[in-house]
């Protein structure tokens, strides 16, 4: 029966056992305390402190079963001060080339460590609404912008030539001929021709 109660489970929280070292210490403490009588009682507080000491370091030892706090994770990506943003019609990355698309700029960013963002059109799918939307982009000082869907590509061709600091990727685009556009078939391969034009765009910015 002696032994059963010896054989303590390791499935025990680092809590439980930290509970049982506090209780012995406490436990022990009250037995000294008492052996204490007629002295003084500076000689007491001050016993007192150090045993406190001492319970606050058993608590702070690893447990036996090797519990021990989750290490943080040291591994964050650092990013580089270059962004690349997507302008994309209402519908977002929910689906079609959009989404191939946004993974394309993911896998650049792997490889490069650009921040990657997207913005949709809300409200009428028209060039002219597009437009506002692109503007917000090149105010925040996106260094790549992307564009896919029709009226998304059509604001960012004509409003390329006069942002020559900044490089475009269209995504269907119609053959605009400014020297920082790159164009991308909207088609099988369009994940992996994307993250090649952004790899591109961002190393000639970086």
């Amino acid at each position: 029966m002696a032994r059963q109660v010896r054989q303590v489970s390791r499935a025990r929280t680092g809590r439980a056992e930290a509970s049982g070292r506090f209780a012995a210490v406490g436990s022990a403490a009250v037995t000294w305390l008492r052996s204490l009588r007629g002295r003084t009682i500076g000689l007491a507080a001050g016993g007192v402190a150090v045993l406190a000491a001492v319970a606050v370091t058993v608590a702070l030892l690893p447990s036996r079963d090797g519990d021990r706090p989750p290490i943080p994770d040291t591994r964050a990506r650092h990013y580089t001060d270059v962004d690349a943003c997507l302008l994309t019609g209402e519908k977002g990355i929910s689906g079609g080339t959009a989404a191939a698309v946004w993974q394309g700029m993911q896998d650049a960013s792997l490889k490069t460590h650009a921040r990657v963002s997207y913005a949709q059109v809300l409200g009428e799918q028209s060039t002219g609404n597009a437009r506002p939307f692109l503007n917000s982009l090149l105010q925040r000082s996106c260094d790549v912008v992307l564009a896919v869907g029709r009226p998304e590509v059509t604001a960012a061709a004509q409003t390329a030539p006069t942002h020559k600091d900044v490089g475009f990727v269209l995504v269907g685009g119609d053959g605009t001929a400014a020297s920082n556009v790159a164009e991308v078939s909207a088609g099988d391969g369009v994940r992996a021709d994307v993250a090649g034009a952004v790899e591109r765009a961002v190393a000639g910015r970086s």
